[in-house]
């Protein structure tokens, strides 16, 4: 007897599956889901782009987009690829939100000129980096569109004797093709490199100068660190009523023609970029005020930073 116990206690104990809880496994995937619609959501609008828009470019249907941002598309690998290729944003940042902070920082590294990787190497080793100063000399003026960028920006540069330069005019001057027509031909990301491209050219000069940025520029964060490091930065803001009746007066409803949810959209872009606007060293608000009124605040503003 004592026999039989000993063997049946030599034999190895088999292993027991460890009892999965589908019920949780099913609640974190939804959960995912709907982060990961959410994610798509933001990326379209922070790219300026309507769901019909962003539907036309990619060839995915606007209502398998509108199942996807609210958490409840059949998500396909393809199909992402397709969203990030048409928004200029890889599909590994879609899918990953833990990667947010770590892909931004990768963008500049793959942007950055070989001075600022040394700086950016002596600091991660621990050696002091000395900070020049700002050029307050060079100004840009960030924003949505319809803020009034192009107009103030050509007032205060006759007024204070400086070079005005329209960065999207440039890139076309530059390129030989019409914005629209780059967007085409490149897509989202290859605008953004010209975008980056001519940035950096520009700020090579040492004349003073008045620079009208796109409305999305903010979006690459190389492009805008770039910026912020480069320019006295200055947000001409306005409300969404502004933007829009502006736009609309100006003929041009880019990238949100023919869409009826124009104004819905529009909140939600410059919802969505106020966080990077805000960034900008000054504000300037031209919402229910006159050119002449919004330019003498402009001047103040510029007046400040020197």
């Amino acid at each position: 007897m004592q026999t039989v116990k000993k063997v049946a206690a030599d034999r190895p104990k088999l292993l027991v599956k460890p009892k999965i809880d589908f019920a949780n496994q099913i609640a974190g995937d939804d959960a995912y889901l709907e982060a990961l619609g959410q994610r798509v959501r933001r990326i379209r609008a922070l790219r300026g782009m309507s769901r019909k828009v962003l539907a036309q470019v990619s060839g995915i249907s606007e209502r398998y987009i509108a199942q996807l941002e609210s958490g409840q598309g059949n998500v396909s690998i393809m199909l992402l690829r397709r969203i990030g290729q048409s928004t200029g944003v890889p599909v590994e940042d879609i899918v990953a939100p833990e990667q947010e902070v770590w892909s931004a920082i990768r963008d500049q590294l793959r942007h950055a000129p070989e001075e600022l990787l040394t700086e950016v190497r002596k600091l991660l080793e621990g050696v002091p980096v000395a900070v020049s100063d700002k050029e307050h000399k060079r100004i840009a003026l960030i924003g949505l569109r319809g803020a009034g960028k192009s107009t103030l920006g050509q007032m205060a540069a006759e007024a204070l004797g400086s070079d005005f330069i329209e960065l999207n005019r440039d890139i076309e001057n530059e390129q030989g093709f019409s914005v629209t027509e780059i967007f085409k031909l490149y897509g989202q990301e290859g605008y953004r490199r010209m975008e980056f491209s001519a940035i950096r050219r520009i700020a090579g000069s040492n004349r003073p100068m008045i620079v009208a940025t796109g409305g999305g520029i903010v979006v690459e964060a190389a492009s805008f660190d770039f910026l912020m490091k480069s320019f006295y930065t200055i947000w001409i803001k306005a409300k969404p009523e502004e933007h829009m009746r502006r736009v609309r007066k100006q003929g041009d409803l880019r990238p949100m023609a023919n869409d009826r949810a124009a104004m819905k959209e529009l909140v939600t872009i410059l919802t969505s970029r106020e966080p990077l606007y805000g960034r900008a060293n000054a504000v300037v608000d031209t919402s229910g005020k006159s050119p002449e009124a919004s330019l003498q605040d402009l001047l103040l503003a510029i007046h400040a930073a020197q």
